[in-house]
């Protein structure tokens, strides 16, 4: 692939201050997308990489959350639902998404030295941290609790259809995305309605009341801990003590492994019932970032069997390959994402995969260039989804450009 290539879609996407996700499907900025975009962004343009974490991170609540979306004042309100009018918080959502932020501002310093850059941040990471550790730790089990569908990125999960089952969905709407998307790659009206009902319920709670929908994700929770050990190292970078960030990271290791464990796999876990989800989706597999897992050769051998084909398909499927409900082109409930294989490439590196990582890599490139940088794919033939042009495929492929083979 051409790396000038991917470079172009960041560049087209580029708003001035950030990137969207796409033009038209997604046309604000979203929280682990830029992210991961400023991963990509380090290796060319590494002023618009930390002004992309800068710009998400001046919208950061004062309780430390940081806004799922940043809108963008400049595009019409009737190109994206819901909207700015519908959370009714200033130029942000009130829901959160992946915490993948310290990783990804530590990626930025580390191709382009700027402590100035790591002193802004690093407070404003600890606080994010500290309100998902403190305030989001809704079973009392050390485990980040996530209250509503959209804040694990992975919207129509199987893994949150049990929880799900029991909200009530909104009617009297207007879906946006099906102007962009075709219908049969995107969330269901069903589930699109419980969404709202769920955004709208914990929006008139003030954003306190977390509702019907409480669950600890092991993919949330495995970025937090992996968040933690970069937060350590920035911390290091900056001569300050960095052992708290490390045994934080230990602290949820060790949650994971007590809590969501079970017959070789990561399963979510529904605290309003107490009782574990137990559909095999992509999120299982994030606990392989944590260098020291005590379960990974049980974790890898789920990952290259029959479930995932991790090596044998295209990219890591969104969900079980084995499952009656296993859809290869609707969102999360199969289709493969970039982000997920990136996050895998980088795992299977810490546990001494390194001809398996290899092996992704190139798929994931052939992929991106095949499909014209789609959000998705087919992980069985390979055909992309969504919308195309988009800005952590691309950026993605980028930062694995700029990797040995």
């Amino acid at each position: 692939m051409d790396v000038t290539r991917a470079a172009a879609v960041l560049a087209g996407n580029w708003l001035g201050s950030s990137t969207v996700p796409s033009r038209s499907l997604y046309p604000h900025q979203w929280s682990w997308d830029s992210a991961f975009i400023a991963i990509g962004l380090r290796h060319h343009a590494p002023e618009r990489a930390r002004r992309e974490l800068l710009t998400l991170f001046s919208a950061q609540w004062s309780d430390g959350r940081v806004p799922h979306i940043v809108f963008d004042p400049g595009t019409p309100p009737e190109a994206y639902f819901p909207g700015p009018a519908f959370w009714r918080a200033g130029r942000t959502s009130g829901i959160v998404q992946p915490p993948v932020h310290a990783r990804a501002v530590l990626a930025v310093h580390e191709a382009a030295p700027d402590r100035g850059f790591l002193a802004t941040l690093y407070p404003k990471l600890r606080a994010w941290h500290e309100y998902l550790r403190g305030s989001r730790d809704a079973g009392g089990h050390g485990l980040a609790a996530i209250v509503h569908p959209w804040e694990s990125g992975m919207d129509n999960s199987p893994a949150w259809d049990e929880p799900l089952a029991r909200v009530t969905p909104s009617s009297g709407f207007v879906r946006r995305d099906l102007a962009h998307g075709t219908e049969a790659d995107r969330p269901s009206d069903a589930d699109y309605g419980r969404y709202v009902r769920l955004a709208a319920d914990y929006r008139d709670s003030d954003y306190r009341d977390f509702g019907d929908f409480v669950v600890e994700d092991p993919g949330f929770n495995a970025l937090l801990a992996d968040g933690e050990l970069a937060l350590a190292e920035i911390a290091e970078e900056l001569g300050l003590p960095s052992e708290e960030h490390r045994e934080s990271a230990a602290r949820i290791a060790k949650a994971l492994q007590d809590t969501l464990w079970d017959n070789g796999f990561f399963f979510a876990r529904d605290v309003r019932t107490g009782a574990l989800t137990r559909q095999h989706t992509c999120a299982g597999l994030l606990p392989l970032l944590l260098p020291d897992l005590a379960v990974a050769p049980a974790l890898l051998a789920t990952a290259t069997g029959p479930r995932f084909g991790l090596g044998r398909v295209h990219g890591i499927p969104s969900y079980d390959l084995t499952a009656p409900d296993f859809d290869p082109a609707r969102y999360w409930r199969g289709p493969s994402w970039s982000n997920v294989g990136w996050l895998l490439h980088r795992a299977l590196h810490h546990h001494g995969e390194h001809a398996l990582a290899t092996r992704l890599r190139t798929d994931l490139l052939t992929t991106a260039a095949a499909t014209d940088f789609a959000e998705y794919c087919d992980p069985l033939t390979g055909a992309g989804h969504g919308t195309r042009s988009f800005s952590w495929t691309a950026a993605l492929a980028v930062d694995l450009l700029a990797q040995p083979a």
